[in-house]
């Protein structure tokens, strides 16, 4: 039987090779009696053997595995505990049952059976990748897969091998313990290659001792010799092979480590000693042998211990450190021919992924996935990578693992060395599917120059230090250890022109004193130094140090036990230029910050620092943050939209501090801010009620949606809100009240509609550890304090009509919408303006409003020589220029119903001119006055200092109000104002 090689792997070896390679596979089918390979099978599998040694020596051993070599790939099961146990005859076919047990092996056979095993999955492998039949995510799932069974068939053997020896290992709960193993690197991230060698771990759940057997052994013992038989009959060579070689220096402590520890035992090691590169590590674990409920303890101690829930800039010094020893590698003599370790090789891919996880895989929860080709494209979804980076990054991957399995499936050998002779430069090529090795070499290398760009762009070192940077952190170092060194501290700052010098060294003493500084682990005082030594550099030229330091002292200490952000400051320097003028500009900044770090990631770019979202782009950022939250979470979510709260703010005081923004657009953003967390709360309420009670019904059937708005008052009705601001909310709805919600736990549309309003309630005002959403006050609703939560939209008009109090139609002046059914929502405006433009007895409206305003000015206006002036409800005041607008509206809407179509003073008040109510000029003044009032408040509040200020800041523009409110109250109530 002749044949004659494909031409272009035939070219590669000498015709004698070629033959005796042949002969070799014929020699073998003929010794395997009864087997029958065809003339067109031979020539399908000559290009393997001829590229693939490992698979010509295997087919030479089995030449009956040529059999099925090439059937469908799509048919193939994928590895299995079942399969492993049922047979040669079974590889690779679905399992038809569980298994209860294995064979009854001795340990001979199960090595040779794991081996074998082994072998033939590989040969179909290696096959596959050649002709490539099977993609690659695919092919590294099946190997991750082998690897998963062995161990579990492992362990299975060697549990029943104890039983009778040793009995069974049983928790607190008299529950079997199994040894739980965990898989590292690509085997966790279920990527293995195709001779890697495996990367473990072992533990397990509880201390105690065996029980059941004719000798007890601790469980530490017990786990001790099953984790040691397991690495035998995996790792061990004989004349079948092996069948993965074991690595167990990831371990606690490495190889000076115990083989096995408990799970407390390993929780305590990750918390108390967990190195950063065990951080990354960690990234692509998973338990492939244990109980459900070890993964889910093994899960509990791992995410904390990889992912923070802030922004992680404290591991930029880590990535720094591994960035620099994977250089230091690449320069060293010859590894620029290692695909893996050299410049732009698979770990420098790996290395941008791992990093970008780790700084923000604990906010997102789409990044904390063990497996690269599904993180990669999160990171260009959620916008952390630029698309043409993620796509090139993902080209670049593929093609560097397709060499690497090219590598090492040619022997069977863990190498990531490109070849150095001729003809296995070749080879190479045609394994991966190049014409030659000069195409695959100029591929290669273009694929590696990108990534090494990436690589080298990901962490940006920045500008040397200079001396002086150097002198000044060299003396911090030294102060932090020394804090009762005053002339070393007066030293350190003797560069800035400080208004009180002996205060600023009694604060810096104090500080460096207090026990959170004393006891930083040596990493936290480094980076103090630093940041201090930068700090102080920056304060040389600051008009007012005293009290920037004053305020900037509050976050450090904040930041002592999250040093990562120390790091931040340091290492961008204008966010430390930010964070200096923010401080001096607002007290309320600083204050923010200590109480919640991680609004320190938003100093980092300026761009959106200083450009808060529009209302639109806040709904999107807010939609994606808690989509990638679990649903089931009602804690997260709620802590994220606080966080989200907190982030929205701080840019807007940022661009009102630096003058971006304008008061009106302050206040605009701060209002929608408002809108869309009430939007998410109503909607999280709806979902929480009706996965409980169903949808309310009617008689046209299920509602899809709730039927109710949050109608704002006061700042948020006339969009006007400011930092510290409250709610002031009306809940109505618009639902049936004859009928009841369609779950099985059925409760009356009302009771529903109630709850739903005590569930938004919840949610807005509960305390976590984030803090708290908003204040709210729901005291304007129909009947105050005694009325219903939740009124209907008839109930509610019925209580207007004939019920309220002038003040009560005052206030719906200010009320619109702010977020629910839009149907709804416009009943509610028609509703607002049929009541507000009532024909009224204008002498006697004016009368009421005016003993109002009497009333709270007496009780409420806090103004003195002394203490100052009451922005709000001093005589003069916010409030004398919204009674008069409010007055305006609810006397003459019915002749002029333009006065209502708005909530906001402002324009109310430029419809008091067109109506020809007011004269132009009377209403700029009012404008410019109120105008300044709430732009002082929202500095009052940015300072802490509250609404009372310096008489004579605004005496010019409150003795033109008082003059306009003295001029409104001697009018007839019929006069133009």
């Amino acid at each position: 039987m002749s044949l004659t090689p494909l031409p272009d792997v035939q070219a590669l070896y000498s015709q004698d090779y070629v033959v005796n390679k042949r002969q070799a596979i014929l020699d073998a089918i003929e010794r395997r009696i009864g087997l029958e390979i065809t003339e067109e099978r031979l020539q399908q599998a000559e290009r393997l053997w001829l590229l693939s040694d490992y698979v010509h020596k295997q087919l030479v051993r089995f030449p009956h595995w040529l059999e099925t070599l090439f059937d469908s790939q799509e048919a193939l099961a994928p590895p299995s505990v079942n399969q492993l146990a049922a047979g040669e005859k079974c590889w690779g076919k679905g399992a038809d049952t569980d298994l209860d047990d294995l064979p009854d092996w001795d340990e001979a056979t199960l090595m040779q059976q794991l081996r074998r095993y082994r072998h033939w999955w590989m040969v179909r492998l290696v096959a596959a990748d050649i002709e490539q039949t099977m993609p690659l995510e695919r092919l590294t799932a099946l190997l991750s897969q082998l690897a998963d069974v062995t161990v579990n068939v492992s362990q299975m053997w060697s549990i029943r091998q104890y039983q009778g020896l040793y009995g069974q290992a049983l928790d607190s709960k008299g529950q079997p313990q199994k040894l739980i193993v965990i898989g590292m690197g690509k085997l966790g991230g279920y990527e293995l290659n195709l001779s890697s060698d495996i990367d473990l771990i072992f533990a397990f759940r509880e201390h105690g001792d065996t029980q059941g057997g004719r000798k007890s052994l601790s469980h530490q013992e017990y786990f001790t010799k099953i984790g040691q038989k397991l690495i035998q009959h995996l790792d061990q060579v004989n004349a079948e092979g092996f069948v993965f070689r074991v690595d167990m220096r990831l371990r606690p402590f490495g190889q000076s480590g115990a083989l096995v520890m408990s799970m407390d035992s390993l929780e305590n090691y990750y918390q108390d000693q967990g190195r950063d590169w065990e951080r990354y590590a960690m990234i692509k674990a998973r338990v492939m042998a244990g109980d459900p409920l070890d993964v889910q303890e093994f899960e509990a101690l791992r995410r904390p211990f990889v992912y923070r829930k802030y922004l992680d800039f404290g591991a930029i010094g880590a990535l720094r450190d591994l960035k620099a020893m994977i250089a230091k590698e690449v320069r060293r003599q010859g590894i620029e021919h290692n695909i893996k370790l050299g410049e732009g090789g698979i770990r420098e891919v790996e290395f941008i992924v791992q990093a970008l996880q780790i700084l923000h895989g604990g906010r997102d929860q789409a990044l904390q996935n063990a497996a690269l080709f599904s993180v990669l494209p999160a990171l260009g979804k959620h916008g952390y990578l630029p698309d043409e980076e993620v796509q090139e990054l993902l080209s670049a991957y593929r093609y560097l693992r397709r060499v690497e399995h090219a590598l090492q499936g040619a022997c069977d050998e863990q190498t990531q060395l490109l070849p150095d002779t001729e003809t296995e430069r070749q080879r190479l090529a045609y394994h991966v599917g190049e014409p030659n090795w000069q195409a695959l070499s100029d591929k290669l290398w273009a694929h590696r120059h990108r990534v090494h760009h990436y690589f080298l762009d990901l962490i940006d070192d920045g500008a040397e230090e200079t001396s002086c940077d150097v002198r000044q952190q060299e003396a911090w170092r030294v102060l932090i250890k020394h804090p009762d060194d005053l002339d070393g501290i007066k030293d350190a700052i003797a560069d800035v022109a400080w208004q009180n010098p002996e205060q600023v060294l009694e604060q810096l003493s104090r500080f460096l004193g207090a026990r959170s500084v004393v006891y930083m682990q040596p990493i936290g005082q480094e980076r103090l130094a630093v940041f201090l030594g930068t700090l102080l550099s920056h304060l040389e030229a600051e008009q007012n140090p005293d009290v920037v330091l004053e305020r900037v002292i509050p976050i450090m200490e904040a930041v002592n036990r999250r040093t990562s952000y120390l790091v931040l400051l340091s290492e961008n320097q204008s966010a430390i230029v930010h964070l200096m003028r923010l401080c001096r500009e607002s007290v309320w900044f600083s204050e923010a910050i200590s109480n919640s770090p991680a609004l320190l990631d938003e100093l980092l770019d300026a761009n959106t620092l200083f450009s808060p979202p529009s209302k639109d782009m806040m709904a999107l950022e807010l939609k994606q943050t808690l989509l990638r939250l679990p649903e089931e979470d009602e804690e997260a979510h709620m802590d994220a939209m606080r966080r989200f709260k907190r982030s929205i703010t701080l840019r807007v005081a940022a661009c009102d501090i630096t003058g971006v923004l304008p008061l009106m657009k302050v206040s605009d953003h701060l209002t929608w801010l408002a809108e869309v967390l009430l939007e998410q709360v109503l909607q999280q309420s709806w979902h929480y009620l009706t996965q409980r009670h169903g949808y309310p019904t009617s008689d046209s059937g299920m509602a899809a949606h709730p039927e109710l708005v949050i109608v704002g008052y006061g700042k948020s009705g006339g969009i006007e809100l400011g930092y510290d601001s409250d709610l002031d909310l009306v809940f109505i709805h618009d639902a049936p009240l004859n009928h009841a919600t369609s779950g099985e736990r059925s409760i009356d549309n009302l009771v529903f509609y109630t709850r739903l309003g005590q569930r938004m309630i919840h949610l807005l005002t509960s305390f976590t550890g984030a803090g708290r959403l908003y204040e709210v006050d729901m005291r304007l609703r129909p009947s105050g304090n005694s009325g219903l939560l939740v009124a209907s939209l008839d109930a509610f008009c019925a209580y207007q009509e004939s019920e309220a109090w002038v003040w009560e139609h005052q206030a719906l002046c200010r009320a619109r919408a702010l977020a629910g059914d839009a149907r709804l929502t416009q009943k509610f405006d028609d509703a607002r303006q049929r009541i507000l433009a009532r024909p009224r007895d204008r002498t006697a409206l004016k009368q009421d409003v005016i003993q109002m305003r009497e009333k709270m000015r007496a009780h409420l206006d806090t103004s003195g020589a002394e203490k100052g002036f009451d922005l709000k409800q001093g005589a003069g005041g916010i409030i004398d220029i919204e009674f008069m607008v409010q007055y305006l509206v609810l006397a003459w809407s019915n002749e002029h119903p333009e006065l209502m179509l708005y909530s906001d003073n402002i324009r109310q008040l430029e419809m008091a001119v067109k109506s020809g109510l007011m004269e132009a000029s009377t209403v700029a003044k009012l404008v410019d006055a109120y105008t300044f009032y709430r732009a002082t408040a929202h500095r009052q509040t940015l300072q802490k200092l509250g609404r009372l200020v310096p008489l004579e800041t605004l005496e010019q523009n409150q003795n033109v109000i008082t003059q306009y409110w003295e001029a409104f109250v001697q009018q007839e109530a019929d006069e133009r104002l």
